[in-house]
């Protein structure tokens, strides 16, 4: 896999372009993470797995946020350029709210016309080299990009939410920006495509697997996140990565 940086006009809106090829079959863990993806597949299948089934996904998809981890399978000879949204970045791009996506992946004729997505697609396979390929997915989403003003307020709530590494409450967060708790929920969710209090969990889980590899047993990383006991993390942290954290982190983890 190497990241490709967006140019300065999508910057903005786009944290990195990343390209993963494979020779062979490759399987990856996709965690919960704070933003949606949009996935261009140039050559080869992609599916996510199952326990005996997968999902084929299409040449054109977008992921948005979710609670649960997830196994995507690359077949052999596979290639994929992921779009990385900044937080709140793909509304600018999108008419339907962003958080319809949550918990789901759609084709992206859902939000684009299917012509419009059949030419991207034939440029896409008539170019050679990675760099010409990134190039034609700008110029699209530039070409697509609606005028929106930022959102301060949403921006600073995220800012917030990262500074605390999501141990806050979402009533003293809408307090601290001056707005009611349902019209600051309202205005996040249909921005950045999920709620502040579990975009905050997402933030505070993330958190706390970061920190996995450091000689502090994790429960401890844990209790000062914020989680009741060591059951209620393992709980959660199983849901969120679908595995308990030895399986996780291997056998040398630190409870």
């Amino acid at each position: 896999m190497w990241i490709v940086e967006p140019s300065s006009r999508l910057s903005p809106y786009i944290k990195a372009f990343m390209v993963i090829e494979s020779d062979d079959i490759l399987v990856n863990r996709l965690l919960p993470d704070t933003s949606i993806v949009l996935a261009i597949r140039y050559k080869g299948t992609v599916h996510y797995k199952k326990e005996h089934e997968g999902t084929n996904l299409p040449v054109f998809s977008i992921s948005g946020l979710r609670k649960t981890a997830r196994l995507v399978q690359y077949g052999k000879d596979t290639g994929n350029i992921l779009v990385q949204f900044k937080e709140a970045g793909a509304a600018a791009f999108l008419k339907s709210p962003v958080h319809e996506l949550f918990e789901s992946n759609l084709a992206l004729n859902h939000f684009f016309n299917i012509s419009e997505l059949e030419e991207l697609e034939e440029q896409i396979h008539h170019t050679e080299t990675i760099d010409q390929k990134i190039k034609i997915v700008e110029q699209f989403l530039i070409a697509r990009l609606r005028y929106q003003k930022p959102d301060l307020l949403v921006a600073a709530s995220i800012q917030k939410i990262h500074a605390a590494k999501g141990l806050l409450r979402m009533k003293q967060l809408a307090d601290s920006l001056y707005i009611s708790t349902d019209a600051f929920e309202k205005r996040f969710r249909k921005l950045v495509g999920t709620t502040p209090k579990q975009f905050a969990a997402i933030v505070r889980m993330n958190s706390v697997i970061a920190q996995g590899h450091l000689d502090e047993p994790l429960v401890n990383s844990a209790l000062n996140a914020g989680f009741f006991d060591q059951s209620h993390f393992i709980k959660d942290f199983k849901t969120f990565t679908g595995q308990t954290p030895t399986e996780f982190f291997g056998s040398t983890a630190k409870l």
